[in-house]
């Protein structure tokens, strides 16, 4: 009886030996350290995977925002993004209610959105005409997650929304600040496809900003990234991806001399950095499009740091500050030691004009205009900081936003893994893109996608729509009395010109979560141990070279992964509708 005791024991022992040593088996490699990246590199580990992961910049975190501390929406908006503050034991503070909702800066005078109806109510009721008109076109998309479900729908993908704004004839302000909050949040209106915005408009439909401003994360975004960071195990800073192979024994990531093989692989990088990794077999022709083409919203972000706050008492600690005199996105908050900061983001043709100016005279001209409205502002000015998201090679600009006529190529196309790779990063969620809380959704989903393809379950490739679509979107586009004539002002006529924009920055609030797609079809075979190796010269198949830049410069990497290495104060993206990022729109 003893002897039959023992040996039961003995044989469930070796059971749970087996299943441990089965779990050390799993190897999957998490390329990019943003928020994305962290999260599924996160979930995984915690799975009982061996993670490694690999991020090009000697630090961790991503695009993130230099705001000191973010402003984070409820467990209503934020679902994500509050699980995970809560998980790591963050802490947060309530927002005091006046920066719950923007306001505004016109020629140099601060206004409350009530300020506003009482001292300017042309323009306040312009404001509410637009939002009026756009709520009533997101009404016209049911399902957020197939935007294009009729062929009326697809052809809003065939028009800018520039275009849209002509129709409504806003009084010169009232359009220069819609401008400004467009560029802000997703990027020139001229840029932007319709249906993207209506999808957009779709998500956060019934959503106060309020709710989108609910707490503040002192520390900002990095906080949440450190967090993270100090849960993995291997992370290996400084090592650029230059290659990957998949074959039917899992795959092999280069970087520099060095190989790493893995069962699996997490991508969760930029479509800029991904187009200079050197795919085997290598991405499709509707792939590397997407690389090439998907329009990317532009941001630079300025921090201008004063002894003393030189503007309305009032002012400080708001919101959102939309202005129309080209100060693009304000946000107004405290410094240590009684200063304070005002963060100011210049987005879309702006950014992109601000390119030719080198760093001080950017900042000289955002100066000049704001001394222009307060006059001690060069009296107390110390300093700046900068973040040029839009002339960095490995992100292309700030966040992703859809352009006339990419829904239709593109939609959904980076939510379903190739063979062994799974997609994350803010560009791959279909309902909070930029965010913060898209960054986190789709580092899950990654994670989730990969033990699904170790459990032997396939995924369908995306369907292409047929280009017969866009010709019937167009004929119905051109037929007067019908839904666009009511969209836009019961004219089908020509557009009249736009009015010139007004500056603008980051920022982009999160909704609840929404099931993740069903996936579909691609066969996988078995897992084997991950291992870094010495590389071999991987064979690569020739990719045409794109347009747009990409991931950073390469430094070498030790052939060895090591534990945890030294990693520098992580940077992250924000939220509140941003880069990303993490991968969301920051602050």
């Amino acid at each position: 009886m003893s002897a039959g005791w023992l040996r039961a024991c003995a044989l469930v022992m070796l059971g749970l030996f087996s299943v441990s040593a089965l779990a050390k088996d799993k190897t999957v490699i998490v390329v990019g350290g943003g928020l994305s990246g962290l999260t599924a590199a996160y979930e995984l580990q915690n799975k009982g995977w061996q993670v490694t992961l690999l991020e090009a910049k000697p630090t961790l975190g991503g695009r993130s925002g230099m705001a000191t501390s973010e402003w984070i929406g409820n467990d209503k908006t934020q679902p994500v993004l509050n699980k995970y503050v809560s998980t790591f034991k963050l802490t947060t503070t309530p927002a005091p209610e006046f920066v719950r909702t923007p306001s505004y800066l016109i020629d140099g005078e601060y206004f409350t959105a009530a300020d506003l109806a009482t001292k300017q109510p042309a323009t306040s009721d312009a404001l509410k005409r637009y939002e009026k008109t756009l709520d009533d076109l997101a009404r016209s998309i049911e399902d957020p997650q197939n935007p294009a479900a009729n062929s009326t729908l697809f052809a809003l993908d065939q028009i800018n929304v520039s275009n849209w704004l002509d129709r409504l004839s806003l009084p010169a302000t009232a359009r220069q600040l819609v401008n400004q909050q467009i560029r802000t949040r997703y990027d020139e209106p001229s840029r932007l496809s319709l249906l993207y915005f209506a999808q957009q408009s779709r998500v956060y439909r019934g959503v106060a900003d309020r709710d989108l401003r609910a707490s503040r994360l002192p520390g900002g975004s990095p906080v949440l990234a450190q967090a993270f960071v100090k849960q993995l195990k291997t992370i290996k800073t400084s090592s650029p991806v230059s290659a990957i192979t998949q074959d039917k024994d899992g795959v092999t990531v280069k970087v520099g001399s060095v190989g790493y093989q893995a069962d699996y692989i997490v991508l969760a990088v930029p479509l800029r950095a991904l187009n200079k990794i050197q795919m085997t077999p290598a991405l499709d022709a509707q792939h590397m499009g997407a690389i090439k083409g998907t329009n990317y919203g532009w941001r630079d972000q300025i921090m201008l740091k004063f002894k003393t706050p030189v503007w309305e008492s009032k002012a400080r600690m708001s919101g959102e500050i939309y202005s129309n005199t080209g100060l693009g996105m304000l946000w107004v908050e405290p410094a240590l030691k009684g200063g304070a900061n005002v963060v100011i983001n210049l987005s879309g043709d702006n950014a992109r004009v601000m390119q030719a100016f080198g760093d001080k005279q950017m900042v000289d001209q955002v100066l000049i205009r704001l001394h222009a409205f307060y006059p001690q502002a060069r009296g107390s000015f110390t300093g700046y900081e900068i973040r040029r998201y839009s002339t960095d090679p490995s992100m292309g600009g700030a966040y992703l936003a859809f352009g006339p006529g990419q829904i239709s190529k593109y939609w959904r196309l980076w939510e379903r893994p190739l063979q062994r790779v799974a997609f994350a990063g803010e560009h791959t969620d279909t309902l909070y893109p930029g965010t913060l809380e898209g960054a986190l959704r789709t580092g899950q989903r990654a994670a989730s996608q990969v033990e699904d393809l170790a459990a032997g379950k396939s995924f369908e490739p995306a369907k292409v729509v047929p280009a017969a679509t866009a010709a019937a979107a167009g004929a119905v586009a051109a037929k007067k009395g019908n839904f666009f004539s009511n969209l836009f002002g019961g004219s089908d006529d020509k557009p009249a010109p736009a009015k010139a924009p007004a500056p603008v920055a980051p920022v982009a609030p999160v909704t609840a979560p929404v099931a993740a797609p069903a996936p579909a079809p691609v066969p996988v075979e078995p897992p084997k141990p991950a291992v870094p190796v010495k590389a071999e010269p991987v064979k690569k198949a020739p990719v045409k070279k794109t347009a747009a830049k990409t991931e950073t410069k390469k430094a070498p990497v030790k052939a060895t992964a090591k534990k945890t290495e030294p990693v520098k104060k992580p940077v992250a993206s924000t939220a509140a509708k941003i880069p990303a990022t993490t991968e969301t729109k920051t602050q």
